[in-house]
């Protein structure tokens, strides 16, 4: 983690997503710009709760684990969308896990500072409630899909989701074999299964395996099978 001291950038981004609008202004002089590269975590799961997080540039995975160690991916996030939401209405320490998937941006907002300026403000009120109502959405869509869509259409989307960042032409087309347990866990299939899955894939040249990692090989095409829907984002 970088503290970025640019406010130009900052300023880029309050008016890129109309940030303004949502936060009293008395809020903005205690905005903190931050960066995160891949693989770094912007809180893990029992954290205390200090900022509400503003993701305005790359990817983020959402996961939890249990207490016998093993993880379940939630989702992932791209920008704008909000860390610690659930958090700060409930009180709450952090419930999950949050790591960058590429490299990340996040403005962050200490509590103190939301408690003193905007616990009574109706603009912010109203953007942490359409953000806690798109999670529940994008929960009951994934569960939903995880029902009615065969084993291939749903890793398909989550190879799309994993794979690629729009604001990041650098990072795409590769996952991590280590990662395939999570992927079967998410896309509720078996780890054996799943295996069987990426085999008919290759064959349709549609994925490659090598050693550690399988590379998508033609993006349009796991676009097509996967219905043109990112359903884990």
């Amino acid at each position: 983690m970088k503290e970025l001291h640019d406010p130009d950038l900052l300023e880029h981004y309050i008016q890129t997503y109309e940030i303004e609008p949502m936060l009293n202004k008395e809020l903005l002089p205690y905005l903190t710009l931050y960066r995160y590269d891949h693989g770094e975590l912007i809180c893990s799961q029992g954290d205390p709760y200090e900022n509400l997080f503003l993701l305005v540039k790359g990817k983020l995975k959402i996961f939890n684990t249990s207490p016998e160690g093993k993880t379940l991916i939630l989702s992932f996030k791209t920008p704008l969308d909000v860390v610690g939401d659930i958090e700060y209405v409930k009180v709450t320490d952090f419930i999950n896990t949050v790591e960058a998937v590429s490299e990340v941006h996040m403005i962050a907002i200490h509590h103190r500072w939301l408690k003193k300026f905007a616990s009574d403000h109706t603009p912010f009120l109203k953007f942490l409630l359409k953000m806690i109502t798109e999670k529940f959405y994008v929960k009951s869509s994934s569960l939903s899909f995880n029902l009615l869509y065969p084993v291939e259409v749903r890793f398909a989307s989550y190879l799309l989701s994993v794979c690629f960042d729009e604001s990041d032409a650098l990072y795409s087309g590769k996952l991590s074999t280590s990662h395939l347990m999570d992927a079967a866990n998410l896309i509720g299939t078996s780890y054996r299964h799943l295996n069987r899955v990426i085999q008919h894939l290759s064959s349709e040249g549609l994925v490659e395996r090598h050693k550690g990692f399988i590379v998508v090989k033609n993006r349009d095409g796991l676009s097509k099978l996967a219905n043109h829907r990112n359903i884990y984002e």
